[in-house]
C-alpha cells in the first residue's frame, strides 16, 4: 500500500514538473517572438525572436500558392534566404521602391537599379548623376556582370510568376534576392504599409512605423473631408486600346480611390479587383453622361483623343472639359511621378481626387499628380 502511495505521489511530481517546465517554455517562446502588426498590407508579415527577425513574403506574385521567409539577422550567412541587417547597399528592381527608400532617410544605400531612366525623383536622380547608382538595364534581364562587381547585400525584386530565371541566377551567385509584392496589394493604404518591408531591412521599424501613421491619419483624415459635401459626382475611367476600353473593376484599389473621395464611379458595383474590358458601346450607354472622367488611357490632350475616336467628344465630361489625368506629369527623363510615388503616397491621390470631385473642399490643395487635359 505505502508503495502503491509512493508511486502515485511520483506520477504527480513528474506531471507538475513537466507541466511547469511546458508552461515555461510557453512563456519563453512568448516572450521571444512578437508579431508586428500589420493592418492593411496582406502580402507581408514580419514575426520578431530574441536574436533574429523572420519577412515572410506570402504574396510574392499573383495567385502565389507558396510563401518566402527570410532570417534578418546581426551576422553575415552564406545562406541566401539569410540577411545580414541593416542592409547597407541594395539594388530595387521597381520606381515603387524609391520613394519608400527616401522616406526612409536610406537612399545613398541604392547601388543599382534597372532603367534608371525610368526614376522620376529629384534626390535619387542626383546620385543617379553623380554615378553612385548603376545602371543594370533590363529589369528583366539584369546585367549580372556588373551586378557582381556592385556586390549588394540584397535584391529586392518583383516577379510576374514562379518561375523567374534571373533571380535564380542571382542567387546562385550567392545575392539574397527578397520579392516585393507591393503591387499585388488590393487597398491604397495596403500598398503603403509596405514601408514596414524596407523599415525591417535598414533596422528603421520605428521610422517606418511612424511615417505610416502619418500617412494613414492624414488619409483618413481627407476621406472624413470627402463627405462633407452632399454631392457626389459620377465618375468613369480609363479609355480604349485596340477596340477594347479597360477601366478600374470594382474592388480594386483605384475604385477604392474613388469611393473614399466621396464620388459615384458607375462600375463600383462590379465584381473583379483588377480591370475589366468592356466594349465603346457598353462604355458610352453607361458613361455618356458622367460629369468626370479620370485617366483617360494615356491621352496627353483633348486634341489627342479627339483624333484618336470622335466617340470620345460625345462624352459629356470631353464637351465640359472635365477629364483629368497623371500622364503630363514626368520626371526629367519622362518617367511617370505617379506610378512611382502614388503608392507610398496614397493621401496625396485621394487629395487630388477630392480637389477634382469637389472643388470647395480642401481650398489651399494643389494638384501632385493629376491635371486637367486641355
Amino acid at each position: 500500500m505505502n508503495y502503491l502511495k509512493a508511486a502515485i505521489v511520483s506520477a504527480l511530481l513528474l506531471t507538475l514538473v513537466s507541466c511547469h517546465k511546458k508552461a515555461e517554455n510557453a512563456a519563453t517562446k512568448k516572450q521571444h517572438k512578437e508579431v508586428v502588426t500589420i493592418k492593411y498590407a496582406k502580402g507581408f508579415d514580419i514575426v520578431n525572436f530574441k536574436n533574429y527577425r523572420k519577412l515572410i513574403v506570402k504574396a510574392p506574385y499573383k495567385d502565389a500558392k507558396e510563401t518566402f521567409e527570410y532570417i534578418l539577422t546581426s551576422s553575415k550567412s552564406k545562406n541566401t534566404n539569410t540577411l545580414k541587417v541593416p542592409v547597407n547597399a541594395i539594388v530595387v528592381t521597381s520606381t515603387t521602391h524609391i520613394p519608400m527608400l527616401e522616406v526612409l532617410g536610406v537612399e545613398n544605400k541604392l547601388v543599382g537599379f534597372p532603367h534608371t531612366s525610368y526614376i522620376s525623383s529629384k534626390k535619387t536622380r542626383n546620385l543617379i548623376a553623380k554615378g553612385r547608382v548603376k545602371e543594370l538595364g533590363h529589369e528583366e534581364r539584369i546585367n549580372t556582370e556588373l551586378l557582381l562587381d556592385l556586390q549588394p547585400d540584397v535584391v529586392v525584386g518583383f516577379s510576374l510568376g514562379s518561375n523567374n530565371k534571373m533571380f535564380a541566377t542571382i542567387q546562385k551567385m550567392g545575392i539574397p534576392v527578397i520579392l516585393n509584392g507591393d503591387w499585388l496589394e488590393e487597398t491604397p493604404l495596403g500598398r503603403a504599409e509596405w514601408i514596414k518591408f524596407f523599415g525591417v531591412l535598414f533596422n528603421k521599424e520605428k521610422e517606418a512605423d511612424s511615417i505610416f501613421n502619418v500617412i494613414e491619419a492624414t488619409y483618413l483624415a481627407a476621406k472624413k473631408i470627402a463627405l462633407k459635401d452632399t454631392l457626389k459626382p459620377s465618375v468613369i475611367s480609363g479609355g480604349l486600346y485596340k477596340d477594347v476600353w479597360n477601366l478600374p473593376a470594382g474592388e480594386s484599389f483605384e475604385a477604392t480611390f474613388l469611393k473614399d473621395a466621396n464620388t459615384k464611379y458607375l462600375w463600383e458595383n462590379s465584381k473583379g479587383k483588377g480591370s475589366l474590358s468592356l466594349s465603346i458601346e457598353s462604355v458610352f450607354d453607361k458613361g455618356k453622361n458622367a460629369d468626370i472622367w479620370i485617366s483617360p488611357s494615356f491621352y496627353s490632350s483633348k486634341e489627342q483623343l479627339k483624333k484618336a475616336n470622335s466617340i470620345y467628344t460625345k462624352f459629356k465630361a470631353f464637351q465640359e472639359n472635365n477629364l483629368y489625368s497623371f500622364v503630363n506629369k514626368r520626371g526629367e527623363t519622362g518617367g511617370l511621378i505617379y506610378f512611382e510615388l502614388a503608392p507610398t503616397r496614397p493621401d496625396l491621390v485621394l487629395k487630388d481626387l477630392i480637389k477634382i470631385a469637389h472643388p470647395n473642399l480642401l481650398k489651399n490643395y494643389e494638384l501632385t499628380f493629376f491635371e486637367k487635359l486641355n
